[in-house]
């Protein structure tokens, strides 16, 4: 099992608006071999808000099935991050991939 972790850092007072955008599933959790999806809200940064995006998969191959697949395409096409004014909200983001060695 392998869990991917995208970590997105957002405009100070903008991270739950922008996690609430994850409520809509875009067809990951219809994926195969995905198993649980998690959004975090990182507590106490002071200069922006950060938000970790945890998808869980049986299998790296399933991951990648998502990524390459046209559901993700679609998901993806407009970017998460845009504050009503049309101005983005959005400092960066950093993908991480982790092998799960415990789980009860």
């Amino acid at each position: 099992m392998i869990v991917v972790m995208n970590t997105i850092s957002v405009k100070k007072g903008h991270g739950e608006a922008v996690a609430q955008r994850f409520q809509n599933s875009k067809g990951v959790d219809q994926s195969p071999g995905f198993v649980k999806l998690e959004v975090l809200l990182t507590e106490g940064l002071e200069e922006h808000d950060e938000i970790k995006v945890c998808t869980t998969w049986e299998d790296r191959a399933s991951f990648d099935g998502w990524v390459n697949g046209d559901a993700f395409k679609q998901a993806h096409a407009q970017r998460a991050g845009a504050a009503p004014q049309g101005e983005s909200v959005m400092l960066g983001s950093k993908m991480t991939i982790h092998n799960v060695l415990v789980a009860r």
